[in-house]
């Protein structure tokens, strides 16, 4: 495993895991490409570095929040 993501002294590591694969199969769903493909791009994004940054509690946020900030994102906005 290469980090844990802890919070206020709990290791949240699966949530963020979980939180990043239900993230990136909406994303795979929605622009109708493979899983692979769609994670190779989002670990570029600033969307996931914000999820990786626990202290900013952005990992806590839903899924399709996230998928949306991803889109803002690529859109500029």
């Amino acid at each position: 495993m290469l980090n844990k993501y802890i919070w206020h002294g709990k290791d949240i590591t699966l949530g963020v895991m979980t939180k990043i694969e239900h993230i990136v199969r909406l994303l795979a769903q929605k622009e109708a490409r493979s899983f692979d493909e769609v994670y190779k791009d989002f670990l570029c994004s600033k969307t996931y570095s914000a999820i990786q940054r626990v202290e900013n509690d952005y990992w806590a946020e839903n899924a399709e929040f996230l998928v949306d900030e991803y889109y803002r994102e690529k859109e500029g906005i």
